[in-house]
């Protein structure tokens, strides 16, 4: 198999940026000439092994961090947005949207927004909303959405939380004494808040009232989610000014944006706080990443657990590349990251054969899956059902499937690949993204037709879909 060329070169140029150092005394230290590191860093040539061992060897920098490349995630949403029939008069190699997602990453996020300001629009047309023409025809991303992104294309790690946290959790023993207990005295002590039960009748996880000095929490939440909320308490009260500074950078467009960007923040916090980043992932791999014992471990829940295996993106000292996601019954995506090279969706619901739509048939219980991506990869799937109740018999009570994974290259890592033929090809269900975008012809699920396919229509004969896929 021939070796994939590395192009990395807004990256080398960002390293020699950060030295403060000329083309020259950069390429000199490296040992190549000046016309070489100009083409690397305008990404004309590649970089050969040589290259990187002396930026290694130079700069202390970790191999497998700069050789991966910004690809996965800017590619696989960039290539999404050309497979609309928007440009199927254009064609386009995996090579240039590399060279794009890699080297003009600004440009890519500005066409990615601009598709989809164009994809809304033509869903307000295709509605035919009573109220168009009657206000401004112009579509923008909701505040959700933008927020979304946001965290997406940070790889959802924000580095200044993560250490603060980090270090608060040292200081209240984390993960060693009981977490409600330090959490508790900590808001106390330190900001003399006290905790007290919110009266059973309030629709509330949780109120601050900053005269009074008091959290009221909601009688109905389990440990883990009291933990939470209280870590959340704290982020307000210790971290606002760091998370305000993070979001203003963000540059949102709308003040709703910047409050959403915020609120996710000091959620980061809090999870980062609950479950701190050595101590977690050194305990994720000594119970291979077991997400009911990890959870037992620091009072947490099984979703926040799964979530944080998530985030553990810390450069030079990353855990296994996992994929998160939470999906409702109807199939909506409410909470996506990937850290792996399988990339939601940005349109459209999960693919129907993905085993995270059958945890909502057998609650309480951790289903397993070998599957298979159009591109190749397999990867080794987990998905459990979750329930939140806020009380009472007659309380509505939201259920959620969880679902996470990893490649199987890393697949030994988890207690689930135990007892599974993860050596066997044919062990492994072949499932896709989204069915617009996914280029399987003789799936049976498939919900649409793939973008830019031609559709053969026999009227003569039936199929189990009513085309076939040219």
């Amino acid at each position: 198999m021939a070796q994939r060329k590395l192009y990395i070169g807004r990256k080398v140029r960002e390293l020699r940026e950060a030295h403060k150092t000329t083309q020259a005394s950069f390429a000199e230290r490296i040992g190549i000439s000046t016309s070489y590191l100009n083409q690397i860093e305008n990404n004309q040539r590649p970089v050969s092994a040589s290259v990187l061992l002396a930026l290694a060897e130079k700069f202390q920098i970790d191999i497998g961090e700069i050789s991966q490349g910004d690809g996965d995630r800017m590619l696989s949403a960039l290539s999404e947005v050309l497979n609309d029939p928007l440009f199927e008069n254009i064609a386009f190699n995996q090579q240039e949207l590399k060279l794009v997602s890699q080297n003009a990453p600004a440009f890519a996020r500005a066409l990615i927004a601009c598709h989809e300001a164009y994809r809304r629009n033509g869903e307000q047309l295709a509605s035919l909303d009573d109220t168009l023409g009657h206000g401004s025809a112009i579509a923008e991303p909701t505040p959700y959405e933008e927020v979304r992104d946001f965290f997406h294309f940070v790889d959802n790690y924000i580095h200044t939380l993560d250490l603060y946290a980090e270090k608060l959790a040292v200081e209240l023993g984390i993960g060693e004494r009981d977490t409600n207990a330090s959490l508790s005295a900590h808001l106390e002590k330190r900001h003399g808040v006290r905790i007290t039960r919110a009266d059973p009748g309030e629709t509330i996880l949780r109120r601050f009232d900053p005269k009074a000095g008091v959290l009221f929490l909601s009688p109905y939440l389990p440990l883990a989610t009291r933990n939470f909320q209280t870590a959340v308490q704290i982020a307000e009260l210790e971290m606002e000014a760091e998370v305000g500074e993070i979001a203003r950078r963000a540059e949102f467009r709308t003040a709703e944006a910047l409050e959403i960007c915020k609120m996710g923040l000091r959620n980061y916090f809090a999870g980062a706080l609950i479950l701190p980043y050595q101590a977690f992932m050194a305990t994720a791999r000594s119970l291979r990443h077991d997400l009911e014992l990890l959870a037992a471990h620091f009072g947490a829940s099984v979703e926040q657990v799964a979530h944080r295996l998530s985030t553990l993106q810390r450069p030079g000292h990353k855990g296994v590349p996992i994929f998160f996601a939470r999906l409702d019954r109807a199939g909506n995506i409410t909470k996506r990251h990937s850290a792996a090279k399988l990339q939601f969706a940005r349109f459209g619901g999960a693919c129907p054969l993905w085993n995270v739509h059958q945890a909502f048939e057998t609650p309480g219980r951790i289903i397993r899956q070998l599957a298979e991506t159009p591109d190749g990869v397999r990867y080794l799937c987990i998905a459990t059902e979750i329930a939140k109740g806020s009380g009472g018999f007659a309380a509505p009570h939201r259920r959620y499937a969880i679902a996470l994974g990893c490649e199987v290259a890393y697949a030994q890592d988890f207690v689930y690949a135990d007892g599974m033929e993860i050596t066997n090809r044919t062990a492994f269900d072949p499932i896709g993204i989204s069915c617009r975008i996914c280029e399987r012809t003789a799936c049976q699920q498939r919900a649409v037709p793939p973008l830019k396919r031609r559709l053969m229509i026999d009227k003569d004969v039936r199929y189990p879909l009513p085309y076939r896929i040219g």
